[in-house]
């Protein structure tokens, strides 16, 4: 199988906060709405989420244990953007000895967003680098 892309998609019954939480503190553009399904694309066109109500008697998913990891250039800034804008993360950046800077907010959904820097990491992850 020659695979061109993977990307996630969550049943949510929060899919109109989900759309402006992405859009209005993540920078997502909607690529795609139908009303029931939403692709959010980030950046350039090859980074993107996807969000769906249930269908047909599906039930929503529980993303309780999902990451989605965002590497931004300076977490420092994104988090006091982020607090500024009305968010609470759930702890302040801290350095990590794997070698990044992070903090997490949740979506409404539940997903956890994992917003990173790299850093050095220290030297016990160093030789885990390939």
């Amino acid at each position: 199988m020659l695979t061109k892309a993977v990307s996630a998609c969550i049943t949510t019954n929060k899919l109109a906060e989900t759309r402006a939480f992405y859009t209005t503190h993540f920078g997502a553009r909607v690529a795609f709405d139908c009303g029931w399904y939403i692709n959010l694309q980030f950046g350039d066109s090859s980074v993107s989420l996807q969000f769906m109500s249930p269908q047909h008697g599906q039930v929503a998913c529980n993303p309780s244990g999902l990451t989605y990891n965002f590497k931004v250039a300076d977490v420092d800034m994104e988090y006091a953007r982020l607090v500024t804008e009305g968010l609470q993360p759930l702890a302040a950046p801290e350095n990590h000895p794997w070698g990044d800077r992070a903090f997490a907010v949740q979506d409404p959904s539940g997903v956890m967003l994992y917003i990173y820097t790299e850093c050095e990491p220290a030297p016990e992850y160093r030789d885990y680098y390939k």
